[in-house]
Formats: structure tokens, sequence, C-alpha cells
């Protein structure tokens, strides 16, 4: 039911690393809008460097052609509070334009998550409402995250997330958990999930366990916390077998004991394309929380575009995931222990074949391909 109305409240009813200008070999981007053009504007709380944009925007514009302006916050990277802090005249550019953005109106405008990350919903309600067609996309559980401390208390994405929804012609979902919050509020809501181009990526190759054996994890900073949740069971496999974790995204961490074992790679663009096929297993750990299961399971993605066997938690999406995938999924430290060294042990034969099935599965169900079409569709370039 997620591309039907199941409470049509409708858009007018509701009220509730610096990017710059570049020229992609497909894709031409803007930081200034041109209203003659009839290009697609963009609105994201981030630049390039944030996963969740780079995969919902940027990457399908690089995919597609689509031609695109992208005023405000993308052309200044991250746009994390210490971001924006530092760097107080862009921050004030960004938002300037994007207000001036919401009193004119657009027309093709696709929204990301946020168009500012201040503010409690009245923006992205002006931009959506005001828009020809106006497109909400988000990608995370974001009616679950309260968030932690003053800022997050006067900004609060939940707030946004609810009046980007009540306001959008149409919403993209990541998966179905986010559908059926977002089908409450708008009457066009259609499932769109992150997706991977698995041929950007170095396919696994050479399926024997390296001495000592390779879990690789890749992520944000954020995010590294999940891995404290299996801790136990990671120190003990690298008890039992010498393995070693490989963490590809902040270059320091402080997750106690584990960072013995570990060994880290800051994250570039275009780096774990190159670096997961180095690995012998990838893994997800993933606390069973409201919000994580909005997840969409873009690690999982990209170990399996990469041919990597893999073990994660059954939230979410991981769970359709896995299963359709025939990998493994864990819930405790002895299941945790009892799946990595269950792949470790697999012959080389038995590995190659995971690999490959997992891969070509990502590339049936889970690639740009596979969703062209529908994406395409949604933000108004084929219609």
């Amino acid at each position: 039911m997620h591309a039907t109305t199941v409470a049509a409240r409708g858009k007018h009813l509701f009220d509730g690393h610096s990017l710059g200008t570049g020229f992609d070999s497909r894709c031409r981007y803007r930081d200034a809008v041109d209203h003659t053009s009839g290009s697609l504007t963009c609105l994201a709380p981030y630049g390039r460097r944030a996963g969740s944009t780079r995969v919902r925007v940027f990457d399908w514009l690089d995919f597609t052609g689509v031609r695109a302006d992208l005023p405000g916050y993308p052309s200044l990277g991250m746009g994390s509070g210490r971001d924006l802090l530092s760097h107080p005249a862009a921050f004030l550019r960004a938002e300037v334009t994007t207000r001036a953005l919401a009193r004119q109106g657009l027309g093709r405008l696709l929204v990301h998550r946020e168009a500012s990350p201040i503010g409690r919903g009245r923006t992205e309600q002006r931009l959506l409402r005001r828009a020809e067609l106006a497109v909400y996309d988000f990608d995370d559980a974001l009616q679950h995250d309260l968030g932690h401390g003053r800022a997050a208390a006067l900004f609060p994405k939940a707030r946004k997330v609810l009046a980007a929804c009540g306001a959008a012609d149409r919403v993209l979902a990541g998966n179905d958990y986010l559908a059926d919050y977002a089908a409450q509020w708008c009457d066009d809501v259609r499932v769109i999930p992150s997706c991977v181009r698995p041929q950007a990526y170095s396919p696994k190759t050479n399926f024997v366990i390296a001495d000592p054996p390779r879990v690789v994890w890749v992520g944000s900073r954020s995010t590294e916390r999940e891995l404290a949740a299996i801790a136990d069971a990671l120190l003990e496999l690298n008890r039992r077998t010498g393995a070693r974790l490989l963490v590809i995204g902040y270059a320091h961490g402080d997750l106690g004991p584990l960072e013995d074992i570990i060994d880290r790679r800051a994250w570039v663009e275009g780096g774990p394309e190159r670096w997961l096929a180095e690995g012998d297993l990838g893994i997800m750990p993933l606390l069973d929380i409201p919000y994580n299961r909005g997840k969409c399971g873009y690690k999982l993605l990209q170990y399996a575009a990469a041919a990597l066997p893999m073990v994660a938690s059954p939230v979410g999406v991981n769970t359709k995931i896995l299963a359709s995938t025939a990998m493994a999924c864990a819930t405790s430290d002895d299941e945790w222990l009892d799946a990595m060294q269950a792949l470790i042990a697999l012959s080389s034969d038995s590995r190659e074949a995971c690999g490959r099935k997992a891969r070509e599965v990502i590339e049936r169900q889970f690639s740009f391909d596979a969703w062209e079409s529908r994406w395409m569709s949604a933000v108004g370039a084929t219609e």
C-alpha cells in the first residue's frame, strides 16, 4: 500500500569537504538556480561527502545525467554543527539562499531529509508547498530522531520529517518501514531503496582466507558505536583466529579494547569500492531500536557489490537483504562469533559462491540500473 493513500491530508492541508560547483561527464551541477533551465532543484543539509546525501542525491544525478541545481547547504560539505559554526559566512549565505527559494517558489523540487539544519520544519513546508512538483526523500527513521543536546531540542528532525511529508506532493522512502510512516501524511509514497552500482566495485577474486583473517566494517564516525555492541565476539574471534578488523571511515576512534585489533583507513570517495575486496567478510551490527529499523542496509549492499561474504543483525531491511543473498544473521555474542567463524571455516569455493550470488542479487534488486526508470519518474524527469 506504499504507493497509495492511507490518509490523504495533502500538500496544502497539513500545518504542523566543499563541493562548490563542478562538471561531471554525465551531469552538470550548479549552486545557483536557473529558473529558465527546466532543471531539477535539489536541497539537502549536506554535501557529497555525507553518505546519505551522496547515495540518495548525488549518485542518482551522476548515474542518470539529470541536470540539477544544488543551491544552499550542499555546497558547504558535511553540514555538521562544527562545520557550520567554523564557516559562519558560508552558513549565512546558504541559509539566506534557502529561505529566499522558499519565498519565491520552484518548479521541480527534491528535498532530501531537510532543506536547512536549523528551523522546525516551516522552511521545508514553504519550499514544498510552493513547488510545482514537490518531492521529499528520506532514508532514515527521522521520526524517531530525538537527538541529543540543546541544538537537537531546538531543531528536531522528527518535527521536520512530519512537516515535509505533509507538504510534499510525493515522498520517496528508502524502505517499507519509512513508507508506512510517510503514508500517514502523503497520498503518493514510493519506495526507492538506496542503491549501488556494482560495476564501480572491484569484486573479490581471491577467496582464500588471509593470515590473519580480515573482518571489514565501513561507515561513519557516528555509527561506529554499533561495533561496541559486538566487541566481545570480535575480541574472542581475534583470540581464536587472530582476525583483525579493518574500519573504513574515520581515521581515529575510541572503541576501547577493540582498538587493539583495529586497522583504520580514512574514507575517501571511491575508497570502499576499491578496498572492500581486501576483506574476508563484512559485518553490520545494529541495535534493535526504532531508529535503526528505518536504516536502508547500505553497508550490506556495498559488501555484496564487492562479492564479500557478510554477517549482520536482522534489523529492519537487513532481514530482507540477508534472506535474498542467503547470508547469515546474528543477534547475540555467541551467534556473532559462530557466524563469523563459520564463514572463515568455509572452503574458498563455498565463500566464492556466496559472494558471487550476493553480487548477482544486488545487481537485480538494489542497483541503479534496476531502479533508474522509477527514480526518473518519481522526480518528474520523465513526466
